[in-house]
């Protein structure tokens, strides 16, 4: 059996909404899913690796891309969030960071206070599992960003660093993303959702 959902025009997260919604419908076969830009893609990619599908992925002209997810008996996703959840921390800390500022009030003193955070959280024994970054916040983890380096140490110590892509095209600095992945709001949504406890600096 093959399915096509043709995402080609849909926002984030509407692409990955839609291609969840095929699979919770497929026992087996094929879901191709059609969509127009390199993030929308990248989304898809990610979810089918984390449901642990097997896929391919390419690009087929400019503003044409498709993913191929396969499908055998039944879909993985439940088994692998269970699986997520058994190996789920004690605690489970996700910072949040709205903006590449800090508080309110002077911009340049905003930026001091980021900076100084990150460097902060960055020298602690108990880390966050997960960073979220999206509106202004993603351009933490752009070239050019004096929390990079800082950002780079926390991902080398296993935090896991999530920048919203919609927010990385806005800015027009989805080539300059030099730490932790892209990633959409729905799973931004569903990561504060089960999260145990969430930091918003």
């Amino acid at each position: 059996m093959k399915r096509t959902v043709d995402a080609k025009g849909l926002s984030c997260p509407l692409p990955v909404v839609e291609a969840r919604k095929a699979l919770q419908e497929m026992s087996a076969g094929e879901l191709e899913v059609l969509v127009d830009n390199i993030i929308a893609l990248q989304n898809l990619e990610k979810m089918a690796r984390e449901a642990e599908l097997k896929y391919s992925a390419e690009t087929l002209g400019k503003g044409h891309h498709r993913i191929r997810i396969f499908v055998g008996d039944g879909i993985s996703e439940p088994k692998a969030a269970v699986k997520k959840k058994a190996a789920k921390k004690e605690r489970d800390v996700v910072l949040v960071l709205s903006s590449e500022f800090m508080g309110q009030g002077d911009r340049a003193l905003g930026t001091i206070l980021m900076k100084s955070f990150i460097y902060a959280l960055s020298e602690q024994d108990e880390l966050p599992a997960k960073i979220l970054l999206y509106n202004s916040g993603v351009k933490l983890a752009a070239q050019g960003s004096d929390a990079l380096e800082d950002l780079k140490k926390l991902a080398g110590r296993g935090v896991e660093i999530l920048s919203c892509g919609v927010c990385l095209d806005f800015y027009q600095i989805a080539d300059a993303l030099e730490v932790g992945s892209v990633s959409n709001m729905y799973d931004i949504c569903r990561i504060q959702m089960e999260a145990d406890h969430l930091i918003r600096p």
